[in-house]
């Protein structure tokens, strides 16, 4: 197993794992929206890799904030299926941990769906408490998400 941050100029490689996560989003739309997010200087990717292949992918959001200080926000946190149950997980946000920690993070925030329990209990058991609730607005026409 090996875990680094993905260059920029490999980022579409993500796109396969990103569709299992997000599948409402028009593959296009996706490719646009992961090419601009290359592009901002707060955000990599994380990538897993088994036999050289990518298993497991997490998008990192750098931020300061006002009251807890420099943070980072895990993003399109997914790992195949076929790994999971495995302790990858565990693997792979200890490596995170680390990663965000020797670039000053103070502490991690992030947003799991709801309806998705099995990530709470991964976050529960990774240390994370629930201190709020993510809301959402669409200000798009059709309202949807995507």
């Amino acid at each position: 197993m090996k875990i680094h941050i993905i260059k920029s100029e490999d980022i579409l490689s993500i796109i396969p794992l990103l569709t299992k996560l997000n599948s409402k989003t028009p593959q296009a739309t996706l490719k646009e929206r992961v090419l601009e997010m290359s592009k901002y200087t707060n955000y990599e990717c994380v990538g897993l890799y088994i036999d050289n292949q990518l298993a497991g992918i997490c998008g990192l959001w750098y931020s300061t904030r006002h009251y807890i200080g420099k943070t980072v926000e895990p993003d399109h946190v997914i790992i195949d299926e076929s790994l999971r149950g495995k302790k990858i997980g565990n693997q792979f946000f200890n490596w995170i941990d680390n990663h965000v920690k020797n670039k000053g993070c103070e502490a991690i925030e992030l947003n799991t769906y709801s309806g998705n329990t099995k990530s709470h209990k991964f976050y529960y058991n990774q240390g994370y408490d629930i201190y709020g609730f993510h809301f959402l607005k669409v200000l798009r026409d059709d309202k949807k998400f995507y």
